[in-house]
């Protein structure tokens, strides 16, 4: 039997939650012009929140939708602000209970993680796998297609009651997941040329509960991938994982299980284009860098998107967030580039 969250319903929607919650949403929103209407009445629209949760007549709202482009063209849905009150409320409560049931093979949205920590152990594992680089590596490389527009919400659902007996929290986290859904504000999506979305599938990027649900939801793959394939070395970040080992009939004898498994389980499918199967020393292409034995190298595309960013926006922040993006890869040149270009716009 699964370990089950010991916070009740009226641990989440308690004022002092609530009061916490808000401390953590408003760091560095004060100037947003949204969050500051609802600071004029805060205790008050706080209030009323609280008396709707306690009631059991909260209805989520619907969405502001807009684009971003992060290389790629991504559609980002943003809540109201008494929404995603509500979601730091669950979040702080939810994170570090289901934190605890991951594997430390997972690196997306999770403290002391993120995309630096996941490159680091996939070199390390290279090293594991490679003898310090005297045997052949090979690495499978996979990447899920519209990960988080497939999310299926009954799947989702069902996992969060095995860890859940409190009937109102599924209630309330229920309510969260389906406000993503035509006719319950994503119309708005619709409007903007948006594609026609299924009732039942789909998580918000912009949601803070999506990253925590996306992460539970792919928990299944990889406690699959550790205890089922007794895989030993494996990478996951959101929708990019990778597979290593110096048998290469094995990985090729692992993806159409792989597939299966996606498939059957949590109805995934991996992106057709975004499968390869090829040694370290070819260059994976891996969470923004292109990773060798000894070095990597920013991405042809992210290296192009830092210049024009640079360009449009020469502001010793921007800079400064970039040279440290850098510093984690062999762009010594790149750096110096960047340097110039940011001098130059800005005198």
């Amino acid at each position: 039997m699964k370990i089950q969250l010991s916070h009740s319903y009226n641990d989440i929607i308690s004022l002092e939650n609530l009061c916490l919650a808000w401390q953590e949403f408003i760091v560095g929103k004060k100037q947003k012009k949204d969050v500051q209407i609802f600071s004029r009445n805060l205790m008050d629209n706080m209030l009323s929140l609280h008396e709707e949760l306690v009631n059991k007549n909260y209805q989520h709202g619907g969405y502001e939708s807009f684009f971003v482009n992060d290389p790629k063209r991504r559609n980002i849905h943003k809540a109201s602000v008494r929404d995603r009150l509500l979601h730091h409320a669950i979040y702080r409560l939810l994170y570090p209970f289901f934190d605890k049931t991951f594997t430390a093979d997972s690196f997306s949205c999770r403290l002391g993680k993120g995309t630096h920590k996941a490159i680091k152990h996939f070199q390390a594992l290279f090293y594991q796998v490679s003898q310090n680089n005297t045997h052949t590596c090979w690495v499978l490389k996979c990447d899920i297609r519209k990960f988080f527009d497939s999310i299926d919400h009954e799947i989702l659902l069902d996992i969060l009651k095995e860890y859940i007996l409190d009937k109102h929290i599924i209630s309330l986290l229920e309510n969260i997941v389906e406000s993503y859904s035509v006719g319950k504000g994503i119309a708005s999506s619709a409007r903007l040329g948006g594609p026609p979305r299924n009732d039942n599938v789909g998580l918000p990027l912009g949601n803070l509960t999506s990253q925590l649900f996306s992460n539970i939801y792919m928990n299944i793959f990889d406690q699959w991938a550790k205890h089922k394939l007794k895989i030993k070395h494996y990478v996951r970040y959101a929708d990019d994982f990778v597979f290593l080992s110096s048998d290469k009939q094995y990985l090729e004898n692992i993806l159409p299980k792989v597939k299966m498994l996606l498939k059957e389980k949590l109805k995934l499918d991996l992106h057709p284009n975004k499968v390869s199967l090829k040694t370290l020393f070819s260059g994976i292409d891996f969470l923004g860098w292109v990773n060798f034995p000894v070095h990597r190298i920013l991405r042809k595309n992210t290296e192009k998107r830092v210049f024009l960013r640079i360009r449009e926006n020469p502001r010793p922040e921007t800079l400064q967030s970039y040279l440290g993006l850098l510093k984690h890869g062999n762009t010594y040149k790149i750096r110096e580039r960047l340097l110039m270009e940011y001098w130059v716009c800005e005198y």
